[in-house]
């Protein structure tokens, strides 16, 4: 239901149809029972329709719900998700096997909302205690394009969510490739898995001093998705770090944080969920994925404080902090990125818990030498809900990195007011020497505590921001002057 500005309220024109189907029962029913709901609440009645035995009304908000500037979000999608997925958990509860949902206006993000909503992470449990599969279908609407887009974005950010939620001990770098290859290659896409000499021979120093102290050998993905139907087209590049466990190595992570160690590879989630759901939509565009793969642990060979390391780039790196492992692992794959050529590069990783307490789990931080691309993953996250935050890139945070007589750079440590992911973000810019490249640090939207999240995020891993990714690329390739590039 639709709430007018005061305290009128009306049924959207399915529930008008479904209303008189019940010869005006439900309508009746609501007014008994009190107030009309407003957003987010919901009403249940039962056996008001022979073919419906459920029935879950629930708020939609204000019918001139749109865009937000304040809050940089369409609230009128936003709204619809919430309702969608306070819908689909409460139908939960009475284990059927599927429900339906109206469209609500936008069907991708009803199915958006709903598909979130219901998912669970149930992979450790009994299979006879595990809850049964529910299946989401549309109800009279006819924009089965707008639900199926919703529904592959959903099961994307998903995927994101059950390969961060893994126990670190089942999530190894081996096995976080093997899952990718399955679940990629079904869907048409290339994985090419490389080896540690692999890495050796190129000169990922940075990125193989992260493995050192771990017993698990680190390993380089390289995804490739042909979708432009030009093979030498050039590719966007999308980087994801994938420390499958980040322990904090010699100098060891606070014990609350050891707990999500092993979510320190949502940015490698990420890129692998979205380069599925990109082929699940067939877009038209070319994409390399890389994707380095170790463990930041603690061992006798473990990288120190005061280390230097050479960067596939011939740079020399001062390592100062061994919990600062993650630019170190995606400087040696943003250098190989640029042997194809690429259109423009977008690196994803959990950085710095300077975003975490700075934005919390309100906006990812993004960093970016382009203004295109800033407007685009903005316009993006104002249409997913998933939020983003343009974070400075200024000369002052690249002469901190770059303030040493015996080194080219230093991964400077963990301080107080020491605005941490600018300088994570001024480090990485080092190793792109020129193009167009975008850094996005989710580290404070990785983890939902479920209660000032939206309703269709449960506590746990959130694999945000795999929608806003998918919804970018699809922007651009609608884009004419990018179809030419």
């Amino acid at each position: 239901m639709n709430d007018g500005r005061h305290e009128t309220s009306k049924f959207t024109i399915t529930g008008q149809k479904f209303n008189k189907k019940t010869c005006y029962q439900m309508e009746s029913l609501i007014k008994k029972a009190g107030p009309c709901p407003k957003l987010g609440e919901y009403r249940i009645f039962y056996d008001i329709d022979p073919v419906f035995p459920i029935v879950c009304v629930v708020g939609l908000g204000l019918e001139c719900a749109g865009y937000d500037e304040d809050e940089q979000m369409d609230k009128g999608k936003e709204n619809i998700r919430i309702a969608a997925a306070v819908a689909a958990k409460v139908m939960l509860q009475f284990q059927l096997s599927k429900i339906y949902l109206e469209g609500l206006g936008h069907p991708e993000s009803t199915a958006e909302g709903a598909a979130l909503a219901v998912w669970v992470y149930q992979e450790f449990r009994n299979p006879k205690n595990r809850r049964l599969p529910l299946a989401l279908e549309l109800f009279d609407d006819n924009d089965w394009t707008g639900w199926q887009i919703g529904m592959q974005k959903a099961a994307a950010q998903n995927l994101a969510r059950q390969l961060m939620e893994a126990p670190a001990n089942r999530m190894t770098p081996i096995v976080f490739a093997q899952n990718s290859v399955e679940v990629l290659c079904k869907a048409g896409i290339n994985v090419e898995v490389k080896v540690q000499n692999w890495c050796e021979c190129l000169g990922m120093g940075a990125f193989l001093a992260v493995g050192k102290g771990s017993c698990e050998s680190p390993l380089f993905m390289e995804i490739s998705y042909y979708g432009a139907g030009n093979f030498k087209e050039r590719p966007v590049v999308l980087v994801g770090k994938g420390v499958t466990y980040d322990s904090g190595g010699l100098m060891l992570n606070e014990p609350n944080d050891l707990i999500y160690g092993k979510g320190d590879m949502a940015g490698a989630a990420c890129v692998v969920a979205a380069c599925r759901a990109v082929a699940a939509l067939q877009l038209p565009i070319n994409i390399r994925g890389l994707i380095p793969l170790c463990e930041n642990m603690p061992g006798c060979n473990a990288m120190k404080p005061g280390d230097i390391v050479m960067a596939m780039n011939g740079k020399s790196i001062y390592i100062q902090d061994t919990r600062c492992e993650g630019r170190l692992v995606l400087a040696d794959a943003l250098c190989y990125a640029q042997s194809f050529c690429p259109r423009f590069i977008v690196d994803v990783g959990s950085m710095t818990k300077g975003m975490k307490d700075g934005m919390s789990t309100a906006a990812v931080g993004v960093f970016t030498n382009s203004t295109r691309l800033w407007k685009q993953i903005r316009i993006s996250g104002i249409h997913t809900g998933d939020r983003v935050w343009r974070m400075p890139l200024f000369n002052h945070y690249s002469s901190k990195v770059n303030r040493s007589s015996s080194v080219d750079i230093k991964n400077y440590g963990r301080k107080p007011n020491s605005a941490d992911p600018c300088r994570a973000a001024a480090f990485l810019q080092e190793f792109v020497p020129c193009g167009e490249w975008l850094h996005i640090d989710n580290f404070g939207v990785s983890v939902s505590d479920g209660i000032t999240d939206p309703p269709y995020l449960s506590k746990g891993m959130t694999g945000r921001p795999t929608r806003t990714l998918v919804e970018f690329l699809s922007q651009l390739c609608c884009r004419q002057d990018d179809a030419t590039e």
